[in-house]
């Protein structure tokens, strides 16, 4: 039983990781958007690297059990939330107001 704890707490905690990975490739992505010559180009190769990285490190982490790919994607989506209500439009708006 202590061991099924541990495993899920590292996989909660790197799909956590990959999370941070993901939403903060795709923040700092869509920021720089305008300055780069190629936007097209920018999108499609975050994307394609962002992908790649999240799903490898989501099916090294499983291992083959379903319960540990839950426990990742926990992680993933709870970093999900907490990046957009840091960073989502309201604060934006508060920043454009003031």
């Amino acid at each position: 039983m202590n061991s099924l704890v541990i495993h899920l707490t590292f996989a909660a905690l790197a799909g956590s990781a990959l999370g941070l990975f993901y939403f903060g490739g795709l923040w700092f992505t869509v920021r720089k958007i305008s300055c780069y010559g190629k936007p097209v180009l920018l999108i499609f190769g975050s994307f394609l690297v962002r992908q790649v990285v999240t799903l490898s490190g989501m099916y090294l982490v499983m291992d083959g059990e379903l319960p540990r790919l839950l426990a990742c994607l926990a992680g993933f989506l709870l970093i999900r939330i907490i990046l957009t209500r840091a960073l989502g439009p309201a604060r934006s708006e508060s920043r454009l107001s003031a």
